[in-house]
C-alpha cells in the first residue's frame, strides 16, 4: 500500500510450494521463478524503470536474481534489500533458528540436513557481481536478522568494485522506533528515503 500510494506498481508472487504456487521450494527454483517474473514484467513495462525489492529471506532470492541479471547485462534500475543477512549460514549462527520460526512451513526446508547443505543464499558473495544502485534498510532492534549482518553486507557492497559507478546506501532505523523485522514500512520517512534514492538512481541510469 505504501509503494502503491507513491505511484509504483507492485508485482509479487508466492514461492513455489506456498500460497497458490505449486511445487516444492529450493534455492535454484525460487531464483528461476524470480527471473521468470522479472522477464514477464520487463516485457510489459516499456521504458519504465523496474526495481527489485527483497525482504528477509527474499533478499537471498533478490541478490541471486540481480546477480544473474547483471551477468547477462540486463540489470534492474535498482535493488532494495530490507532486513538482509550476509548468507544463510551466518544468519543461522548469529541467531540460531530464529529466522525459521517466521516462515510457516520453512522448518523442514531449512532444518532438514539434506536440503540445508545445499542452501547458500549468499548475499555477501552476490553483491560482488551486482552493478546497479543498492539501498539497504535495517532496523537496529531486528530480532530475526541481526542488524550487524545488514551493516556487514553494506560494508561488503560499498567496497566492491562492481558498485564503483553506482550509489550504495544504508539506512538504519533506531531501536526506539520499534520496527523490528517487518515494520519498516510504517516509517513516515520511508517515502522520502525512496524518492531520494530512486530519483537519483533513475537520473544515473538515464545518463
Amino acid at each position: 500500500q505504501v509503494l502503491s500510494s507513491l505511484g509504483y506498481h507492485v508485482v509479487t508472487f508466492d514461492y513455489r510450494g506456498w500460497g497458490d504456487s505449486i511445487g516444492s521450494p529450493s534455492e535454484r527454483g525460487m531464483t528461476y521463478d524470480a527471473l521468470h517474473v522479472f522477464d514477464w514484467i520487463k516485457a510489459r513495462s516499456g521504458d519504465n524503470p523496474v526495481y527489485i525489492w527483497g525482504h528477509s529471506l527474499g533478499t537471498g532470492v533478490a541478490t541471486n536474481l540481480v546477480r544473474r541479471l547483471c551477468e547477462r547485462e540486463t540489470p534492474p534500475d535498482a535493488l532494495i534489500l530490507e532486513s538482509p543477512f550476509t548468507n544463510i549460514r551466518e544468519e543461522a549462527r548469529s541467531h540460531p533458528f530464529s529466522i525459521y520460526r517466521y516462515f510457516p512451513g520453512f522448518d523442514w526446508f531449512f532444518l532438514d540436513p539434506i536440503t540445508t547443505s545445499g542452501i547458500k543464499f549468499a548475499n555477501d558473495e552476490n553483491v560482488k557481481y551486482i552493478s546497479c544502485s543498492l539501498l539497504i534498510l535495517h532496523a537496529e532492534d531486528d530480532p530475526v536478522v541481526p542488524f550487524h549482518l545488514g551493516k556487514k553486507l553494506y560494508n561488503i557492497a560499498a567496497t566492491s568494485q562492481s558498485f564503483r559507478d553506482y550509489k550504495v546506501q544504508f539506512v538504519p532505523f533506531h531501536t526506539d522506533l520499534g520496527y523490528r523485522h517487518k515494520y519498516i514500512y510504517r516509517s513516515p520517512e520511508l517515502p522520502r528515503i525512496l524518492r531520494e534514492f530512486l530519483g537519483k538512481s533513475e537520473h544515473e541510469h538515464h545518463h
